[in-house]
């Protein structure tokens, strides 16, 4: 059953940037040490990235994440989704209009301008294609950016959320969770590495 898995990686403090993030530096000041852990040589770091990356039928990101990684500084062979570790998935883009031109033309873009909830049911149906293709199960996963990540689960949108805590507090940055509703989640998993603990949580 394709499932919609919001995935992130985030400080101590609950940021998913640094300071002053912009196109040319997508992460803000500081923030690369979140994404420490996706190039790092720890075997559980490897097997989380190979096992997430190699699920994804379908993968959502809002507008702004977009125009950092089709950047002049974003996606490269060595950087891009799961580089090196996976095919490569359809990519829904949630925008209020398609961009003139792409530069990562070798990716499957899709652009939905009405809406997240849209835009989930498009991805689904990728990662359903894509399921009936390979005979196994794939995910809509849900890259971010975190005000993204945050709509679709107060819409009810996702099924599970797994995080990437980095050990290192940025002080400010882009926060992910911002104004959201109480609720309890499910532990499923908790992996700690040098670089980070991976968590998973059920959504209710």
């Amino acid at each position: 059953m394709t499932r919609v898995i919001a995935d992130i990686s985030l400080s101590l403090d609950g940021f998913v940037t640094g300071p002053d993030p912009d196109p040319d530096n997508g992460l803000g000041i500081g923030g690369e040490a979140l994404h420490t852990w996706a190039f790092s040589d720890d075997p559980d770091d490897r097997r989380i990235l190979r096992e997430a990356t190699a699920r994804s039928g379908a993968v959502i990101l809002g507008r702004r994440l977009f125009d950092v990684i089709d950047g002049p500084k974003g996606w490269n062979d060595d950087s891009g989704y799961g580089a090196r570790e996976v095919g490569k998935p359809a990519f829904i883009v949630v925008t209020n209009s398609p961009p003139q031109s792409v530069r990562l033309t070798d990716l499957d873009w899709t652009f939905i301008t009405t809406g997240l909830p849209d835009a989930v049911a498009a991805a689904r149906k990728r990662a359903e294609a894509a399921s009936a293709q390979r005979g196994q199960d794939l995910d809509v996963v849900l890259m971010g950016g975190g005000a993204t990540i945050g709509s679709a689960i107060d819409a009810g949108l996702v099924d599970a959320l797994t995080l990437h805590l980095a050990p290192v507090v940025l002080g400010a940055g882009t926060p992910l969770f911002t104004g959201a509703a109480p609720r309890t989640l499910v532990q499923r998993s908790v992996t700690s590495t040098s670089t980070a603990t991976h968590l998973t949580y059920d959504i209710p």
